[in-house]
């Protein structure tokens, strides 16, 4: 239905053609992160702030808008960092077809990184395990404790789920009953 996916070339056509009904938008902290390479680090955050405005506009029309505000700013210090927006515009705006609650969940939240990172906060901090089983001892109790986490219900998802409804009564129907 809905797919938030990075830049990983290949993957939107790969969705297209195995889902093609299905939505695409690329992560907005993917592309900022991916064009923050182009941005001096002493204007990252005035930068960040900046494009906030834009991914969190009311509509499609406003982050338009928005988006010119930024460019007409940093187009002469950052041109790559706001052609890597103007180049993927098309797969960053396709949220705003959706009402704010949904919207929020496909651009604040990535579960599989999230579980990643705290895979990797845990082999971190222990620099040596004694044999290969402890290890997997600690990933599996550290997967046991993330995955508590996700029985836990989504703040307003009972609106989420009547608003998805309401857009894909034939494909979210079959699924909760």
């Amino acid at each position: 239905m809905i797919f938030s996916v990075d830049g990983l070339s290949g993957l939107k056509e790969g969705i297209e053609a195995t889902f093609p009904r299905a939505e695409i938008q690329r992560c907005i902290i993917h592309q900022l992160r991916n064009c923050f390479k182009y941005v001096s680090y002493k204007h990252l955050k005035e930068f960040s702030k900046d494009f906030k405005a834009v991914y969190q506009a009311a509509s499609e029309e406003i982050a338009r808008d928005k988006f010119e505000e930024v460019k007409k700013k940093w187009q002469s210090s950052y041109p790559f960092a706001i052609k890597s927006w103007e180049n993927n515009w098309e797969v960053l705006i396709p949220f705003y077809k959706f009402p704010e609650e949904i919207r929020k969940i496909m651009y604040t939240t990535n579960i599989i990184e999230g579980f990643h990172r705290q895979l990797r906060k845990v082999t971190k901090s222990k620099a040596i395990f004694p044999n290969d089983e402890s290890l997997e001892k600690m990933l599996f109790l550290v997967a046991k404790n993330v995955m508590k986490k996700w029985t836990q219900r989504y703040k307003n998802w009972d609106m989420v789920l009547n608003q998805l409804m309401i857009m894909y009564p034939e494909r979210v129907e079959k699924f909760i009953r």
